[in-house]
């Protein structure tokens, strides 16, 4: 398998992670604050199945706003092109989903719903829809978060709280954590200032919310004890990662059996609406047993 760091026309630096010459495309969105390369383990496992794996950096130490973020996805998509990857690597482009962990999640679901012409609430801008040319085949959120709370969720406003509402006809698989709910508590960063760390993916924006206004067929996956970052890489050498690594609460299980478990759930889940193949998908939705991780619910939605 070949891994290589390349430069988009619009100056993004995209990891692309390649198993043999034509296959399908998976575009990968990071979590807030979390360098593209702290998943290189998982995305290494997706891509040896067959899969070219794109996951652009969207900013460096300053983070920008979700609809810049969302803009910048949409970027990433257009350039995709066998003339600008690197040599041997041809994409199948009809064959194109998207994925994304944390508030990346919420990116690669806005900009399947087509909200790439949002504003962020600095530039005082109108905000209308722009339903996306890009043609996704399916899309996969990696314990998704849409804001710090309900009242807290920063444009673009997909969570409608209607069940069934997103308006894409897409298949969805929904990855959640059981302690991705759960603060951390209290942090001490110095001794005479603490701080009392909030969970990364309160309810009522979570997993849960995503999986209920996701249209069939949508399956949902319940990663029992483990935590919103606990599919990340063993050694994280952004310090940036590192340290809010430590300010997240995780599991108790090992992190290489998660990594394994995810991304066994995203080859399978593409494996069947990409490819075709529902033999594995099936296997894991009829006997979640089978999986490295407890798994718990399953649910399947199929019509």
């Amino acid at each position: 398998m070949e891994s290589k760091m390349v430069q988009t026309c619009h100056g993004q630096t995209v990891t692309i992670l390649s198993h043999q010459t034509i296959f399908p495309v998976l575009l990968f969105c990071h979590g807030f604050m979390l360098a593209n390369t702290c998943y290189t383990d998982l995305l290494k496992h997706i891509a040896s199945h067959g899969y070219i794996v794109v996951a652009p950096k969207f900013y460096g130490f300053l983070p920008i706003s979700i609809p810049d973020e969302v803009q910048k996805a949409a970027q990433v998509t257009e350039w995709l092109s066998p003339s600008v990857l690197p040599e041997k690597v041809n994409p199948d482009i009809d064959n194109l989903a998207l994925s994304g962990h944390s508030r990346g999640g919420k990116i690669a679901f806005a900009l399947a719903l087509g909200k790439t012409d949002q504003k962020s609430h600095k530039t005082k801008t109108s905000v209308k829809d722009n339903p996306t040319p890009l043609k996704f085949k399916a899309i996969i959120g990696v314990d998704p978060v849409a804001g710090g709370s309900v009242s807290n969720r920063p444009q673009p406003e997909i969570l409608k709280y209607i069940p069934r509402s997103f308006d894409m006809s897409i298949p969805v698989a929904v990855i959640g954590t059981e302690n991705g709910n759960q603060p951390l508590g209290i942090f001490p960063v110095f001794e005479f200032l603490p701080l009392n760390i909030p969970p990364c993916a309160p309810n009522g924006v979570n997993h849960s919310e995503f999986f209920n206004e996701s249209k069939p067929p949508v399956s949902y996956f319940l990663a029992k004890d483990y935590g919103h970052c606990d599919m990340l890489d063993d050694k994280l050498d952004d310090w940036m990662t590192n340290l809010a690594s430590h300010m997240i609460k995780s599991g108790k299980g090992s992190k290489e059996l998660m990594r394994k478990g995810v991304g066994g759930i995203v080859v399978a889940f593409l494996k069947f609406y990409l490819g075709g193949d529902e033999k594995d998908f099936d296997a894991i939705v009829g006997d979640p047993s089978i999986a490295p991780i407890t798994l718990d619910p399953v649910i399947y939605v199929k019509e």
